[in-house]
């Protein structure tokens, strides 16, 4: 008998783990799954605030721990992974959302800072989720995990923005989505990715002083940015089982921006 909708969306019993989850996109998503039910466990790198990201999930009434960790170092990853097993007990649903990008044109770009990029934005991605796999998502055969892309991996960028290394990083991060569902969903393990378009945040703030928040508002259909709810949605149909028959997908949350781009 096929179940409400409610039902599908709610995961009460589940278990998610959050990367970059002590602010901005990363809390945002962090709070859809933990509203949804999700037991969460949030991870950045900074002490502080990740006890005020965990602080504000549980003054929702939300059941929630955190871990500092480092993802763009393998060691600190390794560790991560093993905290949250021991906490959690096993790992439902896996967000890979810490993320780094650097602004410089692409004839000047340092190396190190490109490194930096895709140390955390590719090599972290795919190191946590082989082994949150390993671990936890192959023995059990079930598991969800969610990429956080964005549509500057989609095409190029606006002449002024000059961000090569995060654009580079997050087109690989849609095409090792793709990969990553291809081969692991005889195990049933879905993995999708998100592609958000310009949210205010702490990484972002740069760039939308620099190309200018009206700017931005009026290149996009809708006329205005991402706020503090428009990733929940999509983020809890990926981790759900409303959308258990989705894999290897991508959706933008961008006002519209990319369909006027892609015009």
């Amino acid at each position: 008998m096929a179940r409400n909708i409610k039902t599908l969306f709610d995961l009460t019993g589940k278990t998610a783990l959050v990367t970059g989850g002590s602010r901005g996109l990363g809390l945002q998503m962090a709070e859809a799954l933990g509203e949804a039910g999700a037991r969460i466990l949030v991870t950045a790198r900074k002490k502080d605030e990740l006890t005020a990201a965990v602080a504000h999930l549980k003054g929702l009434g939300i059941d929630a721990d955190w871990v500092a960790a480092d993802c763009a170092d393998p060691a600190s990853i390794e560790m991560l992974c093993d905290t949250a097993m021991k906490h959690l007990g096993h790992i439902d649903i896996l967000v890979n959302n810490a993320g780094a990008a650097w602004g410089a044109p692409a004839e000047d770009h340092p190396l190190e800072a490109w490194d930096k990029v895709m140390n955390l934005n590719v090599r972290g991605y795919f190191l946590l989720s082989q082994l949150v796999a390993k671990q936890s998502m192959i023995p059990r055969q079930s598991g969800r995990i969610i990429n956080l892309a964005s549509i500057a991996g989609l095409g190029g960028n606006p002449e002024d923005m000059q961000t090569i290394a995060y654009n580079t990083s997050k087109g690989a991060v849609l095409n090792f989505t793709r990969a990553l569902a291809a081969e692991w969903g005889r195990l049933n393990i879905t993995v999708n990715a998100i592609c958000p378009g310009f949210f205010p945040s702490k990484m972002t703030k740069g760039t939308l002083e620099h190309m200018g928040v009206e700017r931005l508002k009026a290149g996009a259909p809708l006329k205005r940015l991402g706020d503090d709810e428009d990733l929940k949605g999509i983020c809890l149909l990926f981790a759900s089982d409303a959308g258990k028959h989705i894999t290897g997908q991508w959706l933008a949350v961008d006002g519209g921006v990319s369909v006027v781009v892609a015009g």
